[in-house]
């Protein structure tokens, strides 16, 4: 007689669930809170597809559409925490159609032939307690095993997260540092910047980019490489405050640099954010040499000289920053039959 396989026991999924699952992917951070991808959920094959909105790409700071890739990448890690907190096990396939460069991700939900991340749920309570944080944080040294848990969540998603030592972290805070003053010496950068950072008492209304209340403090001391979105503007009551002298600093990689390592990457970055979250650990992010591709080279692990360097991470305890505006759910899904 033939074998019978055991009935594939599939959750509802209504159009409201659908919507609230691209809710909490699109708290991912993005490049200048860009929030560059779009969403479509077909009903009949349980399948999201993710998309770049590559109207909201940056040509002068990403003109290789990394860094596009990363948030998208961030938003697709998301996605799937999300739905595995809701009991839908995923199936994900990266670039599933090469002639499609906009097309990035393919999930598919309830796949039988999917296999299942236990992690995923636990991560869910960080999803919206996680923000960018461009204040000071103490001196106090994250423990070597929470450490080793945060490189585990990045080698989950294929990437590798090193914290820098000395005498290489203080190269890389001088690359950091130098590439600062490429941005504010080149116009189409620094226009990118402000096109995408925002006075909330002229803009009051805006629901992406950065608003000025989430600029953090301006550095009067100490080393650490927090970006000043406010560039040449004066933003009013603007406090002065010493940062960290010795800020925790970690790179995350890949061994290759395609469009695929790309999303892996911004998926690991993701699960490292949230990972660190529910440590208590606050972060930002040193993107300013990775937009270089001569700095971005020099930032590689100079013992190994292996991988691709794609973030600079800023860990340490300290403030969370402030919620940053998203764009409503109906601008960024599509949900068709």
């Amino acid at each position: 007689m033939p074998t019978l396989e055991a009935p594939v026991f599939v959750k509802t999924l209504d159009d409201t669930l659908v919507k609230n699952l691209v809710a909490d992917a699109v708290i991912a951070p993005s490049m200048h809170n860009a929030q560059p991808w779009r969403f479509t959920y077909t009903r009949h094959s349980r399948t999201f597809t993710l998309a770049a909105d590559l109207e909201r790409a940056m040509p002068h700071a990403d003109p290789t559409t990394r860094g596009l890739h990363l948030g998208c990448g961030a938003a697709l890690l998301n996605l799937r925490v999300a739905a595995a907190h809701a009991g839908h096990c995923t199936s994900t396939t990266l670039l599933p159609d090469p002639n499609a460069r906009a097309l990035l991700a393919t999930v598919r939900l309830d796949d039988p032939h999917g296999a299942s991340d236990e992690s995923l749920p636990g991560l869910h309570p960080a999803l919206r307690d996680r923000h960018t944080s461009r204040y000071p944080f103490s001196e106090r040294q994250i423990p070597e095993n929470v450490r080793a848990a945060l490189a585990e969540a990045a080698a989950r998603e294929g990437a590798q997260l090193s914290f820098l030592t000395s005498p290489h972290r203080e190269t890389v805070l001088d690359l950091i540092m130098h590439a600062e003053g490429y941005n504010r010496m080149e116009p189409g950068r620094e226009a990118e910047q402000h096109r995408w950072t925002h006075d909330t008492a002229a803009e009051p209304a805006v629901d992406d980019g950065i608003p000025d209340y989430a600029f953090g403090p301006r550095k009067r001391a100490g080393s650490t490489p927090v970006r000043d979105f406010a560039g040449r503007r004066s933003v009013p009551d603007r406090a002065w405050t010493d940062f960290e002298k010795s800020p925790q600093l970690a790179s995350l990689s890949t061994p290759g640099d395609t469009p695929a390592d790309w999303l892996r990457a911004g998926q690991a970055l993701e699960r490292v954010l949230l990972a660190a979250t529910l440590q208590g650990i606050a972060s930002s992010f040193a993107t300013q040499p990775v937009e270089w591709p001569d700095l971005r080279w020099i930032l590689r692990d100079p013992v190994s000289g292996a991988g691709h360097v794609h973030m600079i991470l800023r860990l340490g305890y300290g403030p969370q920053g402030p919620r940053t505006p998203r764009r409503p759910v109906d601008q960024v899904l599509t949900i068709t039959p």
